[in-house]
């Protein structure tokens, strides 16, 4: 039962807070809170075993006229997203501290209520259940950009709406079809992952929940909805959708889209991984021609998600590795920067880079916790970045050598445009709004000092994570490659 309390302790938690109101007090209720599902998380991860499987599961009749159930676990690969999900939430919350949001109960509120829709998405094991948390992560979501966005947030949020509501639409349709094809109408995983349905059918089913998930990253030409939402966001909108969201759209190609249609998969994984390389390159470079700070690292994280992506679909033990530790590393280093992204934006009301200079001068703890926030991004060695981007790249040079040479320019590209705001944002001249800028307290200092030792231990010893999802990895690919090779695994 330990997994219905992972995920319905945020909920009660969620409960509890919007009765706060308008009283400012609910961010110190949800933080405590969000601290229980990260201390619950601890002693599910002391308990776990990478190597037995799926565990800690659930299943019980739900909705059976529909021929779902309740079922859910845990194995490698969920435990690595519902560690990143429960430890970023208390740091997304402490983050906002400076903030004083209207209605806090109502916002601290939805972040719970998100974080267990979240955590439904990543261990639900019957597909239906699957889609419930799908949609039940996108409703919170939505209400804080569109309550506490920017000047422009109803008409960014329709179109961020329109794009994901539409995909998973479509995907429910695949769902739904999958069902049908199984002996007794169920949503199972493992009875979709069963099923031996013909090239034709595995293609449109591919297709479908593919749509879904190429959004949700989002990968080109599915991100047109991203960067304006990235914007308009209040910046924990930004930081749930950057470092937890766009991650149910990775998950879900590892849990569903691969394994659920290999031969589908075995037909547009080339289009796919095609794809998500030309969205490296394209995003890196609108990233050098913006001035808007929030825009640029928006269009970053399109770049970095696509190299995860990427690895992926090449479907070899590296990459799929390399993308389940950068899953990780990627929300917490994109959290980390739009953190900082804020403090500065608030201490100037602006996000032009050219209204910037000379800030290292006057914080220089912040200086270098940005510093080491954006070298973990870049992937410098000794930093969090570098282990993941490492093992994307090497499966996908194990798959072909001029993919990884495109894909690797992410690093190249990366590492002049983020280095190029760091030094117009902290060097030369100062700005005449920046010579009262006060360095990090109270609580930024706890964070950026949490995420930077974050970032440098995973960097120095990352075995630990990796240990985790192996066993997992290895299972589900080898269970792929035999279908796809028309054996009978039975992994699964």
């Amino acid at each position: 039962m330990e997994i219905l309390l992972l995920i319905f302790l945020p909920l009660a938690g969620a409960i509890i807070v919007s009765l706060f109101g308008k009283h400012q007090q609910a961010k110190t209720a949800a933080f405590i809170w969000s601290l229980l599902s990260l201390g619950f998380t601890g002693y599910l991860l002391d308990g776990f075993d990478p190597a037995a499987g799926t565990q800690f599961t659930v299943d019980f009749p739900w909705l059976l006229s529909l021929g779902s159930r309740f079922n859910a676990g845990i194995d490698g690969i969920s435990m690595l997203l519902v560690l990143l999900t429960n430890a970023l939430v208390p740091l997304i919350i402490l983050a906002s501290f400076s903030h004083n949001y209207k209605s806090p109960g109502a916002f601290y509120g939805l972040i719970l209520f998100m974080q267990s829709g979240l955590l439904l998405v990543f261990t639900a094991l019957d597909a239906f259940l699957f889609y419930v948390g799908w949609e039940i992560a996108l409703i919170p979501i939505y209400f804080i950009c569109a309550i506490w966005g920017g000047s422009n947030r109803i008409k960014v949020n329709i179109k961020f709406f329109i794009y994901t509501f539409a995909g998973s639409l479509i995907m429910l349709l695949g769902i739904i079809y999958m069902a049908q094809q199984t002996p007794d109408k169920t949503f199972d995983l493992l009875g979709f992952y069963q099923l031996s349905l013909s090239t034709s059918e595995q293609s449109w089913v591919f297709l479908a929940f593919f749509m879904a998930f190429a959004i949700k990253m989002p990968i080109f030409p599915f991100h047109t909805w991203q960067p304006d939402t990235y914007t308009e966001s209040p910046t924990a909108g930004t930081m749930l959708l950057s470092g937890i969201m766009l991650k149910m759209g990775t998950y879900g190609a590892i849990r569903w889209l691969i394994p659920v249609a290999p031969l589908g998969f075995a037909q547009w994984g080339q289009t796919a991984l095609t794809l998500a390389v030309i969205g490296i390159v394209y995003a890196s470079l609108i990233a050098f021609t913006q001035k808007d700070i929030k825009r640029l690292v928006a269009y970053s994280s399109i770049a970095h998600v696509g190299l995860i992506a990427a690895g992926i679909f090449v479907w070899n033990l590296q990459g799929l590795q390399g993308a389940m530790i950068q899953m990780l590393n990627h929300g917490l280093n994109v959290f980390g920067l739009f953190f900082v992204l804020d403090i500065i934006i608030r201490r100037l009301g602006t996000r032009d880079m050219d209204k910037m200079g000379g800030i290292a001068k006057m914080a220089p703890k912040f200086s270098i916790t940005f510093l080491i926030i954006l070298l973990g991004t870049v992937a410098l060695p000794l930093t969090n970045g570098f282990i993941g981007e490492f093992l994307l790249l090497m499966g996908l040079y194990n798959y072909n050598i001029w993919a990884s040479a495109i894909a690797g320019l992410t690093i190249i590209l990366g590492a002049v445009y983020m280095l190029r705001m760091y030094q117009r944002i902290m060097f030369g001249p100062s700005a005449d709004n920046t010579l009262t800028f006060a360095d990090i307290a109270g609580t930024e200092k706890v964070v950026l000092f949490v995420v930077c030792a974050l970032i440098l231990f995973i960097g120095v010893y990352p075995k630990p994570l990796l240990a985790i999802s192996e066993t997992s990895t290895r299972e589900l690919i080898d269970f792929v490659n035999g279908k796809i090779a028309g054996g009978s695994p039975t992994n699964y």
